[in-house]
């Protein structure tokens, strides 16, 4: 079952889909009332939010944006890294998330699938300036290993500099933005 938390400026937007998730989808969503509470609730797989406490609160939702789903009765452009549901009705908010959830990538602690467990502790110790001996040290592996993590990495996110790949990190959830 999902780890769902809302956290929405008008609470009857949030009781209302804290309703909606519990009867059509059968999750059962916490509603949280500050950032502070926000912060406390572990693990969580998708937080719903609206476009002001967003905006308000970009430093808990930036490296938490690919588990963030902004629900708005707007019609809002943006890139694909945020994920917006825009809706008229509840009709239109209930096939949306129906897709969403059909379409939505396999978590495992925020970071998607696309990368290893293996692979993403290796980007943490770049993103954090060690250099390949380091790296190979602190994991127990050879150099080559190292390198060839290095090498998955960057085919597989088509990322190549440190700084690049220091923004995903922290657009995913990988590393604290600082």
């Amino acid at each position: 079952m999902k780890r769902c938390t809302i956290f929405m400026i008008d609470d009857l937007q949030a009781m209302g889909m804290q309703q909606l998730l519990n009867a059509s989808f059968d999750i059962q969503a916490l509603i949280v009332h500050s950032i502070d509470d926000l912060y406390m609730v572990a693990d969580i797989d998708i937080v719903f939010t609206d476009a002001i406490t967003f905006t308000t609160h970009l430093k808990y939702f930036l490296p938490r944006q690919s588990r963030t789903i902004i629900i708005t009765p707007q019609a809002v452009k943006g890139d694909s890294s945020v994920n917006i549901i825009h809706y008229s009705s509840i009709e239109e908010l209930k096939a949306s998330l129906i897709k969403f959830f059909q379409h939505e990538p396999v978590t495992t602690s925020g970071t998607s699938t696309l990368l290893s467990q293996r692979e993403i502790d290796v980007l943490r110790l770049v993103v954090s300036g060690h250099i390949n001996k380091e790296i190979a040290d602190v994991l127990n592996i050879s150099i080559n290993t190292v390198l060839t993590h290095r090498k998955n990495i960057t085919t597989k996110l088509g990322i190549k500099s440190v700084s690049g790949l220091s923004f995903y990190a922290m657009m995913n959830g990988i590393i604290a933005p600082q």
